[in-house]
């Protein structure tokens, strides 16, 4: 396990963290507008906004300990490089079908007449 520590030093991507609540917001606002229209009340509004400091301290807090999610463009390579290595392997190892089981096996259940009941 790594151990990350506090590190001031450590950079903050603000303009993200902003950005990433904004597309909540607006989430939300769709969700208000669309499903809860007759039950919005200024409580929720204010609760909506009152979020984003909440939501800045919390990715502050994780920056500093040096948490960082990968962009779609970090997840985009990451795609492509494991495509390649997929794709350059010649020969994909073929598994082959477990031995029967009694339970995958047609046993004697498979032929009981219909008339007799199972016993308990």
């Amino acid at each position: 396990m790594v151990r990350m520590a506090w590190d001031a030093s450590r950079t903050v991507p603000w303009g993200r963290l902003v950005r990433e609540w904004l597309v909540y917001v607006a989430v939300m606002a769709i969700v208000f507008v669309l499903f809860l229209r007759d039950t919005v009340t200024t409580g929720s509004i204010v609760g909506l906004f009152a979020s984003l400091p909440m939501y800045l301290i919390a990715g502050y807090v994780l920056a500093k300990f040096g948490y960082q999610r990968k962009t779609l463009r970090d997840l985009k390579s990451v795609a492509r490089t494991t495509q390649t290595s997929s794709s350059s392997s010649t020969s994909t190892p073929v598994r082959s079908k477990p031995a029967r089981t009694s339970r995958t096996s047609t046993g004697p259940s498979q032929h009981r007449p219909n008339n007799k009941r199972k016993r308990r």
